[in-house]
């Protein structure tokens, strides 16, 4: 309970701050004479959120986020796992996938215009490039740290290739796939909003850029809001589920001790007799001459 206070009392102090110095206009190295306050965003964002046109574009967007991480999750850990376990696929696709991955997923919006027969369909494109990269590195490393031995024990016991991936292989670099999504789901967010900005019709990139070109402030920071709003929610439903399904996993010690107050952790007795008070006179030292 603490803890989500000092969270809620954290937020509530950012914003005040933020009303202060529009307030007052401030113009040090930062200048907050134009900047909107934080109650003229709230009253931007209470009359957006009564429109039709607010709920079209987050729904827009949440669709292409959700089409483009799925398909790079699938994607993502088939690829990682197949290059990680196979040299001939290693082969094949590694090198061409080392020249892409450096490539921004931003910098693919000329070429899904010219591939694709929809904005939509690029949009959803460049999404997929965005979070398919880090879910495919992270999965094939997860996969390649894993232990030779719980493979063989399974080949030992007359276990299958199939009986090897589903027992050993995807079980064992979950937490590593898990990490490649959390980070996925972050940058398909900013690449979703860029080609939204750029080539967009719909959705809250294309709004809050179109804000920014009619010089409406309030209606740009309620873009960022929503934006911001809207990744936290994805990202936390990543680690939500990811938890849920590595329940198996041991927990840290930190987190067990944190749970545990200290006065309340028994005390346990050393082993052996404790040495008593010392007997005899004590020995003379040596004194060289």
């Amino acid at each position: 309970m603490g803890r989500h206070l000092l969270r809620v009392l954290s937020l509530a102090a950012a914003l005040g701050l933020w009303q202060l110095l529009t307030t007052l206009d401030v113009n040090l190295w930062l200048r907050f004479e134009q900047f909107p306050t934080v109650v003229d965003v709230a009253r931007e964002f209470g009359e957006r959120v009564g429109g039709a046109t607010y709920w079209q574009d987050l729904t827009d967007s949440l669709s292409r986020i959700v089409t483009g991480f799925a398909l790079a999750a699938v994607a993502g850990v088939a690829v990682g796992t197949a290059i990680a376990r196979s040299r001939l696929v290693a082969d094949l696709l590694g090198p061409v996938l080392e020249v892409l991955r450096p490539i921004p997923a931003i910098a693919l919006v000329p070429v899904a215009i010219l591939l694709f027969p929809s904005n939509e369909q690029g949009i959803v494109f460049i999404t997929f490039t965005a979070a398919f990269f880090p879910v495919m590195v992270s999965t094939r490393h997860a996969v390649r740290a894993l232990t030779p031995v719980w493979e063989e024990a399974v080949l030992t016991m007359g276990g299958g290739r199939w009986r090897v991936l589903g027992s050993v292989v995807l079980p064992g670099a979950l937490p590593g796939i898990l990490g490649g999504l959390s980070v996925g789901i972050g940058v398909s967010w900013i690449c979703v909003i860029s080609a939204e900005m750029i080539s967009g019709e719909y959705g809250v990139g294309y709004r809050t850029w179109q804000d920014y070109t009619v010089v409406d402030y309030p209606g740009v920071l309620v873009g960022m809001v929503t934006i911001g709003a809207l990744g936290w929610m994805t990202s936390t439903t990543v680690e939500v589920l990811g938890r849920r399904v590595t329940r198996w996993l041991p927990r840290t010690e930190s987190r067990i001790e944190a749970q545990v107050p200290r006065r309340s952790l028994p005390k346990v007795p050393r082993s052996g007799p404790r040495p008593g008070p010392r007997q005899g006179p004590r020995p003379q030292e040596e004194v060289t001459p």
